[in-house]
């Protein structure tokens, strides 16, 4: 069972919850950062953030769904962008917003970094998510 947690005290998120508490004993797929290269290992989107957001999210549905989980049960992200720009971190969380995972919506961190492990990557995302039992719930 998921929880997510919106404190009223606390300035209003946009589109993700304060906390997310998960009841003991569901599993949980722990991913590692998801980045924007194909099947082939190539760089998708060459110096557009957004394209690679879109990528990158394309590849983070894969890792849930290879986990047994989707975007709807993800509780928690850090989302990493090549930049201190605020319109370059807000275009690429128009991405995640869009994407389905603001379904929950779930706990995340935007943050802009000064570089990412593949020559050319602007974008990565790591996720936790909750597996659930019944692939329907």
């Amino acid at each position: 069972m998921i929880h997510r947690v919106t404190v009223p005290s606390l300035f209003p998120p946009p589109t993700y919850s304060h906390a997310t508490i998960v009841e003991a004993g569901t599993k949980l797929a722990f991913l590692a950062g998801s980045v924007p290269l194909d099947a082939d290992g190539r760089l998708v989107g060459e110096g557009d953030p957004v394209r690679q957001a879109e990528q990158v999210i394309a590849n983070l549905s894969e890792q849930l769904r290879a986990a047994g989980t989707d975007l709807a049960h993800v509780v928690s992200t850090d989302v990493y962008v090549v930049s201190g720009e605020p319109t370059v971190l807000s275009a690429v969380w128009d991405v995640v917003e869009a994407s389905g995972l603001s379904i929950g919506p779930h706990s995340s961190t935007l943050l802009g970094v000064a570089c990412l492990g593949y020559p050319g990557q602007l974008v990565e995302i790591t996720a936790t998510a909750v597996v659930p039992e019944d692939p329907r719930a």
